[in-house]
């Protein structure tokens, strides 16, 4: 079963803020882990598959879910977003930006009318040597500030190598790396593009970026919950 409820958010909301990303142990049981990752070969589920190499993105495969969404992944999709939501819009009353909706569907209803109206959410596999470059998920105008990573193999026994790896880049100074070990099941939020930080004359953007370091051997699969759509 999926333990949204059973999170610490209060500790989650202080990570974002503090660092841009916080774990989210044991979101989902092995068994629900098990069932999504084999979904990858269900060619119906999807509406687009990437191959990495091709555009420069790194290498391996990702597949974007179709509308509508197999349930499970919607309804994660709408309660992890009912408990970022606070945190995005802190973080937009100090940009100066429009508040978001409390309802995941009353955004997506939002981003449709911008002209993004195709799903994000998607799984992604590697194999060995395979890894993905640093970048952010955008694509369009509209964005959330958040999305949330969820590893759905097992380390050192599905795959070795890997890691999720998050960078932070402040105006005038060198890049911040974290490598974010995570366990079956586990999770990672992190900013999708940026995030205030405060400074001595108020507050600045962090940018960030996210990726994965190379896979030295197995497959490794992982789920992303993106909660804007695409244009």
């Amino acid at each position: 079963m999926d333990d949204v409820n059973g999170q610490d958010w209060q500790a989650h909301g202080r990570a974002l803020e503090e660092r841009g990303w916080a774990r989210l142990p044991g979101l989902l049981d092995p068994a629900h882990c098990g069932v999504l990752a084999t979904a990858y070969d269900d060619s119906e589920a999807f509406r687009s598959t990437v191959v990495m190499q091709r555009h420069g993105f790194g290498s391996g495969a990702y597949r974007y879910f179709g509308y509508p969404l197999p349930t499970d992944i919607a309804d994660l999709r709408s309660a992890l977003y009912r408990r970022l939501v606070p945190v995005a819009n802190r973080w937009a009353a100090i940009e100066g930006r429009a508040a978001y909706p409390e309802a995941h569907r009353d955004y997506l209803d939002h981003c449709h009318r911008l002209g993004q109206a195709r799903p994000t959410p998607l799984l992604l596999r590697y194999g060995a040597g395979d890894y993905n470059r640093l970048h952010q998920d955008i694509y369009g105008a509209e964005f959330f500030p958040m999305q949330v990573a969820i590893l759905l193999s097992r380390p050192g026994e599905d795959f070795t190598g890997g890691q999720f790896v998050l960078t932070e880049q402040r105006p005038r100074m060198q890049s911040r790396v974290d490598v974010i070990d995570l366990r079956q099941g586990d999770a990672v939020v992190f900013a999708v593009s940026r995030r205030p930080v405060q400074g001595s004359r108020g507050h600045y953007g962090a940018v960030m970026r996210h990726g994965v370091s190379t896979i030295e051997g197995g497959t490794r699969f992982c789920l992303g919950i993106i909660f804007h759509d695409a244009s």
